[in-house]
């Protein structure tokens, strides 16, 4: 009997649990990962060298995490590997149906020994995670201003303090542990500001009350961040944010002020604090460049564009699932069971299995909390007022917003394809990553048109579709891919 090979992108808590059944299931597994440890933003682990104990008290669920990490490394059918980047997937032939080729990078991001490798899997796992979306201000491009989970990564992964006066703003239950990590690493936090107001957020947490019985979990892990926010006198407000970051060459100050329930200003509530930091976010951008290589169908919610799953977690693309927040933003226990119905399913195990029940219990009961959670936290509409026209919209191309808005006044140059040519939003190093989705909303705004029909003999624009998934080198990509045990010798398509 042929054993099947998985292979699982991504080793967050949707990953790692993915990784685990498939072992279970029989299959032999390959964990690929571009940080050096498992664990993904929610159980970033500071690096071997520093030789430091893990602080436990705000990791929810570490213990187990650990049992999993040891039990999935250890075992004689899994493959890690860790500082490895999948910058594409190579669709089959039509002739030749299978799964997606595996394109990878092995090495640290920032080094120069890195080596092209290809993996020809059976199946393909992906649960790459979601990134912040942060919406732009005046001033949000000065250093010294961060995205919440930057922040986060920093002061988890590195024990590096961003700021010794702290402001966090934006909207979504995400602010509170981002506070708790920074306080823990030493930052002085001055407040924690929710733009949404009292009316929306209980609107969108009380419907249907009683099914929040089933998350009884994170009422309590939300009393251990507000227990530590008022040990620390840390104020949390809502129908607050920051609407502009002032300084000289870096952040000073920023102005914050009240909003009505569309996010405008309310006016005269503008309120001046004095900061060396300031970290944002507002939602997350699901990371859709593999699953749309891999030519995965989308679907739309009241939290944007996620992969469309079935209820084994396929997606539209024979043997290739996905799991976590490209799915729905829903919490690392509901990732964690949809990865473990991907790689159960992915690694031929039995759809009968009674184990699985639970586990869509699970998931279908994080799928009901990620729609509470977008009714709860909506982006207001009446945003982008906040913007001036020397506001920059796309930082790593310094575009403003009176440049997007001319392009997108001209008729001739309104298309998705030549606004980015004529402003060179999105042409910069994150590729769109951050900008992307801010540019389709406010084009969608400035022209009425919601959806643009795509050119003759061209797909669809949108901000995820990127035929190189991670930045590769020139050098690299002439170099033929290396050897690998999982491809001794890579066959050519």
């Amino acid at each position: 009997m042929t054993v099947r090979h998985v292979v699982v992108v991504g080793a967050g808590p949707a990953g790692l649990a993915a990784a685990e059944a498939a072992l279970g299931a029989g299959a032999r597994v390959t964990l690929i990962d571009s940080a050096d440890q498992p664990g993904g933003q929610y159980h970033r682990m500071l690096p071997e060298a520093y030789d430091a104990a893990r602080p436990e008290r705000l990791q929810h669920g570490w213990r187990a995490f650990d049992r999993r990490r040891r039990r999935v490394l250890a075992h004689p059918r899994c493959t890690w590997w860790s500082q490895t980047s999948v910058w594409a997937l190579e669709r089959p032939d039509a002739a030749r149906p299978g799964v997606s080729r595996v394109h990878v990078l092995r090495g640290p991001a920032d080094g120069g020994g890195r080596h092209r490798a290809t993996v020809d899997p059976d199946a393909l796992v992906l649960a790459v995670g979601a990134h912040d979306r942060v919406l732009p201000f005046p001033g949000w491009e000065l250093p010294g201003v961060f995205t919440a989970g930057a922040a986060q990564a920093l002061a988890k992964g590195e024990r590096v303090v961003v700021g010794d006066r702290v402001v966090i703003a934006g909207t979504g239950p995400f602010l509170l542990p981002v506070a708790a990590s920074l306080l823990e690493a030493g930052s002085r936090v001055l407040e924690v500001l929710e733009a949404n107001t009292p009316g929306t957020l209980a609107r969108g947490w009380s419907q249907r009350p009683w099914q929040l019985a089933v998350q009884a979990h994170k009422t309590g892990e939300l009393a251990e961040y507000a227990a530590l926010l008022i040990r620390h006198r840390v104020p949390y407000r809502m129908s607050r944010t920051v609407i502009e970051a002032r300084g000289d060459g870096r952040v000073e100050e920023v102005v914050t002020a009240r909003l009505h329930a569309d996010w405008s200003v309310v006016p005269g509530s503008e309120r001046t604090t004095a900061v060396d930091a300031v970290c944002a976010a507002h939602g997350f951008s699901p990371q859709l460049e593999l699953p749309l290589a891999a030519g995965c169908a989308l679907r739309r919610t009241p939290g944007g564009e996620f992969v469309d799953v079935d209820d084994d977690q396929r997606t539209s693309c024979p043997d290739v699932y996905a799991a976590g927040e490209i799915t729905g933003v829903a919490g690392a226990p509901a990732a964690r069971s949809e990865g473990a119905l991907a790689g159960w399913h992915a690694g031929g195990g039995d759809p009968a299995a009674p184990a699985l029940r639970p586990l869509r219990r699970g998931r279908d009961q994080g799928r009901a909390f990620a729609e509470r959670l977008a009714r709860a936290h909506p982006i207001g509409v009446a945003w982008p007022r906040w913007l001036r026209p020397e506001t920059v919209i796309c930082r790593c191309e310094e575009a403003d917003y009176a440049s997007l808005c001319r392009a997108l006044t001209d008729e001739a140059s309104a298309a998705a394809r030549v606004t980015k040519l004529e402003t060179r939003a999105g042409l910069g190093p994150c590729q769109a990553r951050i900008c992307g989705p801010t540019v389709a909303e406010l084009s969608a705004r400035l022209t009425g048109r919601p959806a643009e029909r795509p050119a003759e003999g061209l797909p669809a624009p949108g901000p995820h579709h990127r035929p190189i998934a991670q930045p590769i080198r020139l050098g690299e990509l002439a170099a033929a891919p290396e050897p690998s045990p999982e491809n001794p010798t890579p066959p050519s398509r």
